[in-house]
Formats: C-alpha cells, structure tokens, sequence
C-alpha cells in the first residue's frame, strides 16, 4: 500500500492544531492554579527550558544544521529552521545591538495563539506564549550558549507584532576554546 501525496503535511497539522488547543488548556489550568501572572510566566518558562533541553537532539538529528559562526547566524538558524521546523512559521530577525549579540525574533503569526482572541484584563502581565522562551533558552544552552530570552512585544497585549528577544550573554570571542 502507497501512501497519497500529501498525507504527512495533513497529520503534521493535525498535530500542531492539537499542540495548539492542549497548550491554551495548560495555560488555562495553570491560571487557575496560580493567582499571580508572574508564577504562571515563571512556570511556561521553566516548562518550556525542559523542552528546550531535550528538542535539541531532535533538531540536530533533522536539520542538518552545521555549527553556527556567530550570534547572527544561529539567530537565522532559530528563526529560519527551528521555527519552521516546530512551529511552521518564520519570523523576522533583526539585531537590536552595535555589539551584536542582542537579536529580535519578530513573528507576523504567531501559531500558538490560534485559537485566542484576548487576554482576561485581569490577566494583563500574563505572557501567553512564555514557554517559547524556555524552549529557546534551553536549548541554546545545551549548545553552550547561554542568553536570556524575553517577550518584548505580544499581539495579545494589543501590540502591533510579537517580538521575541534574545541576549546573548558572552561576547563571541569568550566561546572560543583555548588549546
């Protein structure tokens, strides 16, 4: 028996539709669990560092990618493979810094808000989407680049775009290995 053409991409957006709808139940049950909006950001991130640490095997074994030279270029990488990749989307990427190691991720549509029309007022500091910093800053962290990742701006605060930042926090001539 053949498969039909086509068939892969329909169950892959399946799966991102129910990886869409599951995440607004887990931040739903996690809004209920925790008052403060701030031990829910807290919580995506920290959920979405474990993720971070363990889908970059996942991306290595499947994107082929080689070892990036710079900040610039691994910025790329995230926007150009990594999101496509998981997200199916590829979002903009802009250098926010004359030392270049600060980097915007600049996203037109943001997958994961599919399915939300506005936060609660009463949830105003709620960063919806927080865990895509943790998987960002995981898994750049198990490749040896630690950085800090922030939502700068977010559509669901009634901002123009949804920005992601990221800052990486070692000049690049500190990665180098001295033999």
């Amino acid at each position: 028996m053949s498969r039909p053409p086509g068939r892969k991409q329909e169950n892959h957006k399946i799966s991102r539709e129910l990886f869409v709808l599951t995440y607004g139940a887990l931040v739903a049950q996690l809004c209920k669990d925790y008052e403060k909006d701030e031990d829910v950001n807290t919580c995506l991130d920290r959920m979405g560092y474990g993720i971070g640490i363990r889908l970059i095997d996942d991306f290595l074994a499947h994107s082929a990618v080689k070892k990036c030279r710079s900040y610039s270029e691994t910025a790329d990488v995230i926007a150009q493979v990594a999101f496509k990749m998981y997200l199916g989307v590829t979002p903009s990427v802009s250098c926010s810094s004359a030392t270049g190691n600060e980097f915007s991720l600049i996203l037109d549509k943001n997958p994961l808000v599919d399915f939300v029309e506005e936060l609660p007022a009463e949830r105003a500091s709620l960063c919806y989407c927080n865990l895509l910093c943790g998987v960002i800053r995981g898994a750049l962290e198990m490749v040896h680049l630690a950085a800090e990742v922030t939502f700068l701006q977010d559509r669901l605060k009634g901002d123009a775009v949804t920005e992601i930042g990221m800052t990486f926090l070692r000049k690049a001539e500190d990665r180098k290995h001295k033999r």
